[in-house]
């Protein structure tokens, strides 16, 4: 299919039935900041690590390789302030902590995850491409 054949979305006529909507390709819509947030490396590993269910910090930081405890920490902070994440403190010594995937959060694991599978299936494809190309 070329551009050319694809027939544009058509935008809604005002900001506030954008916002209602979501419009990411408009700079000012505040999806693009949630989907930095979903798609970012440790984004996007976070949400499918959870997905099996409720995790505590240690085992999300063993789960994901080359994650620092800040990065994860970070991503962890962002994604329970887009209600992707919830997180669970049980006010102990030792700290307890545990996250889980809300239901969009769900939503959107789900989503990612399709993309991942597809990226690991097509990978030697993919770095055949890589290779001849460099």
């Amino acid at each position: 299919m070329k551009t050319s054949d694809l027939s544009p979305v058509p935008l809604p006529a005002t900001f506030a039935e954008r916002l209602i909507r979501g419009n990411v390709m408009t700079a000012e819509c505040p999806s693009r900041e949630i989907l930095k947030h979903l798609t970012s490396r440790w984004g996007a590993l976070v949400v499918i690590a959870l997905m099996p269910g409720k995790q505590r910090f240690s085992e999300l930081r063993h789960c994901i390789g080359g994650v620092s405890e800040r990065m994860l920490a970070q991503t962890l902070q962002l994604l329970e302030a887009d209600g992707m994440v919830e997180r669970k403190d049980f006010k102990t010594v030792p700290p307890h902590v545990e996250y889980t995937l809300t239901p969009i959060g769900c939503e959107a694991a789900e989503k990612i995850h399709g993309l991942v599978d597809w990226l690991e299936t097509k990978l030697p494809s993919i770095l055949e491409t890589r290779s001849v190309t460099t």
